[in-house]
């Protein structure tokens, strides 16, 4: 990469997140786009999971809004019926979904193309039936509501829940660190084996690259970061039902991923941008959101199909006076 190439990336990158951290003191005062804000970070912690296994591994799991169900449900438990913490239950939610989330997907992990997805998608739904018939834990379709917001202790002045600006500052750091630990993966000789594999992984494991393990370390780290997600989410939203991590959530999750752009860092933080606030912004207009919300994805995967950003990238590239570089596995994504 050219230092010509380099400043601007740098510098963009710093706007972004300077821009990430004083979205939410912008609008604290309208709380309505303030919770939208805080969505939206949510859905870019989701989409980098999920980018780090469609994108640079070439699976689509269905079962993603199931994984982040089983850390938000433990992390509610522990929390309002053990008593512990919210910040020692969230990474003990996030553990217990990457450890469901390996068991369950390990003979998936072995299949190819369609027949990965397939298996995901009935993962999706055992775990969601799971939600649904055992109340003892979820409540059921009633669902568990007035989840308590996390709690804070600060020194001199005491323990304070942690609402309002706060908490979207909270989210905002938590998406820009999944969104590190993705780009730090993926820059790393791990990440080199990724591509490598979604791009052949036949030819791959005839390398002598154990196709399998790999998959399953980018498997777990993307179900921890899906039961992250979940564990903040039902504490910012405070309510969770089966319905808040049921397929369709999966879809709504890849669905962002490709809007941006699959295999690059910046894409699915495009596309949960432009997309989870839709459903939220156009909620007068019910009767036509869905519509909007398909033809926006419709014209996009015809006329950009490799995504808003992944598209648009190397026009950038070309404008800053340097050709798009060759892909080299792990080392071309921005």
């Amino acid at each position: 990469m050219t230092d010509r190439l380099r400043v601007p990336r740098v510098a963009g990158v710093v706007l972004l997140v300077a821009l990430a951290l004083a979205l939410p003191v912008a609008v604290a005062d309208r709380r309505f786009y303030a919770f939208i804000v805080g969505i939206t970070f949510l859905h870019v912690l989701w989409t980098a999971g999920m980018n780090l296994l469609s994108g640079f591994t070439g699976l689509i799991p269905l079962m993603y809004a199931g994984l982040a169900g089983i850390g938000a449900y433990v992390t509610v438990n522990l929390v309002m019926s053990a008593g512990v913490s919210f910040w020692l239950a969230m990474p003990l939610g996030a553990v217990a979904a990457a450890v469901v989330g390996v068991v369950l997907g390990l003979p998936a992990l072995r299949l190819r193309g369609f027949y990965f997805t397939l298996s995901s998608l009935v993962i999706q739904s055992a775990l969601t039936l799971l939600f649904v018939y055992f109340p003892r834990f979820t409540q059921g379709d009633t669902g568990i509501s007035q989840i308590p917001a996390p709690t804070v202790t600060l020194p001199g002045l005491g323990t304070a829940a942690l609402t309002g600006v706060w908490f979207e500052e909270t989210l905002a750091v938590a998406a820009m660190l999944a969104v590190l630990v993705v780009w730090r993966v993926t820059r790393s000789r791990w990440g080199a084996y990724l591509v490598a594999i979604r791009e052949d992984d036949v030819l791959t494991e005839a390398l002598g690259i154990d196709v399998t393990r790999f998959r399953v370390i980018a498997f777990f780290i993307s179900s921890l970061l899906a039961g992250m997600g979940g564990a903040f989410y039902a504490h910012y939203v405070a309510f969770v039902s089966p319905r808040s991590f049921d397929v369709l959530t999966s879809l709504n999750i890849w669905l962002m991923v490709a809007f941006g752009g699959r295999g690059t860092i910046a894409g699915p933080i495009v596309g949960a941008v432009i997309l989870a606030p839709i459903p939220y912004l156009l909620q007068d207009l019910y009767l036509y959101k869905d519509i909007i919300y398909g033809v926006l994805i419709v014209l996009v995967t015809v006329f950009l199909p490799a995504g808003v950003w992944g598209s648009l990238l190397p026009r950038l590239r070309a404008r800053l006076g340097a050709a798009a570089p060759a892909r080299v596995p792990g080392k071309e994504f921005v």
